[in-house]
């Protein structure tokens, strides 16, 4: 008795988790791949099995230009995220000397992130719009006659909100990388007449590289999502996937809506197992 107990011990032990992922991951995923074969005549949906759903997209130049829209944004939000982020990790990790002082500093980065993500966005509008700070600085300096449009309702503006959105996604995992990184390493490198240059691309970069991939797969399942910000900062002149799915859901087209989830599942997917090919992030766990 007491060695069966023991058998099924590890099993009882995982059973809540295996539940609840079940439950909230496995079956609703499971769900949508079915919906998604649904039969849709533009009024009402039918169950079964047909691919028109897939065709439909496949087939269109609209939905093509939605995904490279949504392609953009991720590389461009990437890029700069990784612009601030990088070395704001740097000067936390090596320039500020004491614990406390790090941790204080961080914390501060962290300040904006208590306030919603709506409220972050709206906070631009008064420094973008046509009467904003940054359209009458230019024209009191003289470098405009007239208002600018491109900082709002544009890409601009969305690819602008997503960077403040997300920025410490980026930060936290590469200033925990960073602070991982033997002193005595960049010590040695000082020492043998490296530059700081040569220290960088040497020791530090490839060092943090798990950090590194960690935030970019953050960023890229956030904004491969991202609707909310596209809808208010573009004005709806942008789109994006994760926007164009919840237009779906709201005309009720949920087997559209189904297939273009399962697409943008199977493609974030794809982008990180690639990056996990690429960087082995497990000592980061």
């Amino acid at each position: 008795m007491l060695k069966n107990w023991r058998t099924l011990q590890p099993y009882l032990l995982v059973a809540p988790q295996t539940i609840v992922l079940l439950l909230f991951l496995v079956i609703p995923i499971l769900t949508i791949v079915a919906v998604s074969f649904w039969e849709f005549n533009g009024y009402s949906m039918t169950p079964g099995f047909t691919l028109s759903n897939y065709q439909a997209i496949f087939a269109s130049k609209v939905y093509l230009t939605t995904y490279l829209n949504t392609f953009k944004f991720v590389g461009l939000v990437w890029f700069f995220t990784i612009l601030i982020a990088y070395p704001v990790a740097y000067f936390l990790a090596f320039h500020v000397k004491t614990l406390r002082w790090q941790v204080i500093l961080f914390l501060v980065c962290t300040i904006p992130f208590l306030t919603s993500n709506i409220i972050r966005m709206i906070s631009w509008i008064p420094f973008l719009g046509r009467e904003g700070v940054i359209n009458k600085s230019l024209m009191a300096l003289h470098f405009t006659d007239k208002p600018v449009e491109m900082f709002l309702f544009s890409d601009f503006a969305v690819v602008l909100a997503m960077v403040h959105l997300y920025v410490l996604f980026m930060i936290g995992p590469i200033f925990n990388s960073m602070m991982r990184i033997d002193r005595m390493l960049v010590s040695a490198a000082e020492d043998a007449g490296a530059s700081a240059f040569q220290i960088q691309k040497e020791v530090i970069l490839p060092l943090s590289s798990s950090g590194i991939a960690i935030g970019t797969i953050f960023i890229v399942t956030l904004v491969m999502g991202e609707f909310a910000t596209v809808r208010l900062m573009s004005g709806g002149q942008s789109s994006s996937i994760g926007y164009l799915i919840k237009n779906q859901i709201g005309s009720l087209q949920y087997p559209l809506a189904a297939a273009n989830a399962v697409i943008l599942l199977i493609i974030t997917l794809m982008l990180v197992f690639a990056i996990l090919r690429v960087v082995d992030i497990r000592k980061e766990l």
